[in-house]
């Protein structure tokens, strides 16, 4: 099994990368797959190794709005940590992604078994968040702000 050890696995430590990478096994989706749905159950996650995926979220009569496109070394899926572990986007493969699945039970499992694993876990996962949501704010500030204030 090949893992991507930049992004967001290089923001582990060795050892929680390696016990990590311990839960992984290798997916691949075809491009136009959908992946997950906003509001179904939220039992696995990804690390991407390559290809293109869409962070979606649904418009109530227009077609989802992309919010971020992920690539490689990037986490997918984050909503599995935090319950109801329900999906809080959805995800589109934009093109071939091959993958490194992680089972969410399991993970969570062994966070709580070993609570400096699941501190380290959870840390990075809060930090994919965090930049996420400064992401999306840019992006809604684009095309919902004033019009640039230096035009005259």
């Amino acid at each position: 099994m090949t893992v991507v050890r930049h992004g967001f696995l290089g923001a582990l430590s060795p050892g929680h990368r390696e016990r990590l990478v311990s839960f992984a096994h290798d997916v691949s989706f075809p491009g136009g797959t959908r992946i997950f749905d906003e509001g179904g159950v939220a039992d696995r996650f990804w690390i991407i190794r390559s290809g293109l995926v869409a962070l979606d979220v649904h418009v109530p009569a227009r077609r989802e709005a992309v919010l971020e496109t992920l690539g490689e070394g990037d986490l997918l899926g984050w909503s599995w940590l935090f319950e109801p572990y329900r999906w809080h986007l959805g995800a589109l493969a934009r093109s071939a992604v091959s993958a490194s699945e992680f089972d969410a039970e399991r993970v969570r499992a062994a966070c709580e078994k070993d609570p400096w694993f699941g501190l380290a876990l959870t840390n990075c996962v809060a930090q994919v968040i965090a930049r996420r949501l400064k992401s999306t704010r840019i992006r809604l500030l684009d095309l919902y702000g004033p019009p640039d204030a230096g035009e005259s």
